[in-house]
């Protein structure tokens, strides 16, 4: 169970594969209007799905631990 196969991180990354399109090509004059508030939602998915993940490690780790002792 990989969590980079998630729908919610697949949108994700094509969301911001997408920005990363337009502000490398040229089109950033188009997408400054809200991009602080933009930038700040997409850091903050990212923030979530980060600790998501470092949770589930975590807890697979703790786990295994367990099976140790």
């Amino acid at each position: 169970m990989n969590p980079l196969n998630d729908p919610m991180v697949v949108y994700l990354r094509a969301l911001l594969s997408d920005r990363m399109h337009r502000l490398r090509s040229g089109d950033a004059d188009r997408t400054l209007g809200a991009s602080a508030i933009e930038w700040a939602i997409i850091t903050a998915i990212l923030v979530g799905v980060a600790v998501a993940i470092g949770a589930v490690v975590k807890g697979r780790i703790d786990k295994e631990v367990a099976n140790i002792k």
